[in-house]
């Protein structure tokens, strides 16, 4: 029964660990460049400009999803009409079907960003 809580705890932990050094680093950081005199503006810089982010990770996540799709589709077409094995045909179509997605999401995203 141990076991089975200390997994769930542990992610939790760990999740909870990674968010608090990358908020505590970025304050300190930024403490610091006050200290010295910077102008607070250059936190700001990038913002302004561009796709915003949530654009860009739905463009890749529906890319993804359609690539992972594909890949079902694919991998089923070729177990029918084949004599290849399931256990190795469905995950090798599918992570490709999906890097291809992802390749492609990443290209559309970056065509976005030049408009």
């Amino acid at each position: 029964m141990l076991p089975g809580i200390l997994i769930p705890l542990s992610f939790f932990l760990m999740i909870f660990g990674i968010v608090y050094l990358i908020y505590s680093t970025r304050n300190r950081e930024r403490l610091a460049l006050i200290e010295k005199g910077v102008d607070a503006s250059i936190f700001l810089q990038g913002r302004e400009k561009g796709v915003s982010a949530w654009k860009i990770l739905v463009v890749n996540l529906a890319f993804l999803l359609i690539g992972s799709g594909v890949g079902i589709f694919l991998a089923l077409l070729i177990t029918t009409y084949t004599s290849l094995e399931d256990g190795a045909v469905y995950p090798s179509i599918i992570f490709i079907m999906a890097g291809i997605g992802l390749l492609t999401g990443f290209k559309t995203a970056k065509d976005l960003d030049k408009e």
